[in-house]
């Protein structure tokens, strides 16, 4: 069924978001965050902590602005936190760690899953900090040797910003893992809406929405790249030093992630001709960063979203406290490789209790021994 776009609904309660992860969907709502992912043999596993948002322990950080720049850094903090943990509850990564790895852990005093997922949030700062700051200034650093208006220089060296940030989803979406995950990203809008419209969760209600959402993080980063170009010009250092500019760009950015935060928040609360004038050029964006998904990652969506709201749902629970879900009837029959994987899973399941019934027998039938006459 074709996705339809029925008019944006101005959430009436607290609002409930989330992000793609690694096969799956990470749901957030004021008091919950739940995570749920579909391994191989189309078990969907769901794990539900408790959200403790670092605004109620210091209420400052909640406050206009601030919240924003807050907000912005614990983006990249929790969101390679939440991609560990998915790939954890995948049971992908259960890798011998390296010599290097275990030589790290020790010496730092930290475990593995921190040593890496703290050297992968460095390096996406470096990546980020080279693709849209140094590379872009450079360009206007050659473009001040020709133009003479700073306004000018700005508004050229912020487009090829955008066109950098555009390239580079589109070389991500190359990637099958990384479409899979676009998929799921728009499997967490189509259920968001669902939810926004209060309809009952099911695959058949959330099918026919748009993945496109005014919320989106894609928006956001749309945002902050357009208002960086009126901050930068505004308050930013304009003279010839390539170094200054960079790192006044550097400087500028919580101001910039604040006022783009607030304005995001804003264009979600109203609805009227202009504010969706305003919200269309982030919604565009999203057709990069989702894609439609098939049922069965509509399900995952569901439920993390029903985690988020009314916590673990009843199932068989792993060692860790994870909920497992076992597929559908109907996810089987659209899924052969997920069924072949759960028969696999079932016959050497058999093997291992025949081979222990069998040890059992043999145990019992043996004769015990004489006891000696002494």
């Amino acid at each position: 069924m074709k996705s339809k776009q029925e008019p944006y609904v101005i959430p009436k309660g607290p609002t409930i978001g989330g992000q793609a992860v690694m096969e799956g969907v990470m749901m957030r709502s004021p008091d919950k965050v739940a995570i749920a992912v579909r391994r191989e043999n189309g078990d969907i596993v769901v794990k539900c902590d408790a959200n403790n948002p670092i605004s109620k322990k210091h209420k400052w950080m909640g406050l206009p602005f601030i919240r924003g720049v807050v907000n912005f850094c614990l983006m990249l903090s929790i969101g390679m936190k939440t991609l560990t943990t998915s790939t954890q509850m995948l049971g992908i990564a259960d890798e011998e760690p390296t010599k290097f790895e275990k030589w790290l852990s020790q010496k730092l005093g930290k475990g593995i899953d921190k040593i890496v997922m703290g050297t992968a949030i460095v390096l996406a700062v470096i990546l980020s900090v080279l693709l849209f700051f140094m590379l872009p200034e450079l360009v206007a650093k050659l473009l001040k040797s020709v133009i003479s208006s700073n306004v000018l220089v700005n508004l050229l060296s912020g487009i090829v910003r955008i066109l950098i940030l555009i390239g580079y989803i589109m070389f991500c979406a190359k990637v099958p893992d990384v479409r899979r995950t676009f998929q799921y990203h728009g499997a967490e809008h189509k259920t968001v809406y669902c939810h926004e419209h209060e309809k009952p969760l099911t695959p058949e209600n959330a099918r026919v929405y748009t993945t496109l959402h005014p919320r989106c993080g894609t928006s956001f980063l749309l945002i902050v790249f357009v208002l960086s170009i009126i901050l930068f010009t505004i308050l930013g250092y304009q003279g010839d030093s390539y170094i200054l500019r960079l790192l006044s760009r550097l400087a500028l950015l919580p101001v910039v992630a604040g006022v783009s935060y607030e304005l995001l928040q804003y264009l979600a609360k109203h609805e009227n001709a202009f504010i969706r004038a305003v919200r269309w050029p982030g919604m565009q964006l999203q057709r990069l960063t989702t894609k439609q998904p098939d049922d069965g990652m509509l399900e995952v969506a569901i439920a993390s979203m029903k985690a988020a709201i009314d916590g673990l749902p009843e199932g068989k629970r792993t060692s860790e406290g994870w909920v497992i879900l076992p597929p559908s009837d109907e996810y089987l029959a659209a899924n052969p490789k997920a069924k072949a994987a759960r028969e696999k899973s079932a016959a050497k399941s058999e093997k291992t209790e025949n081979a222990e019934a069998a040890d059992t027998t043999d145990s019992a039938a043996q004769p015990e021994s004489a006891e000696g006459n002494g």
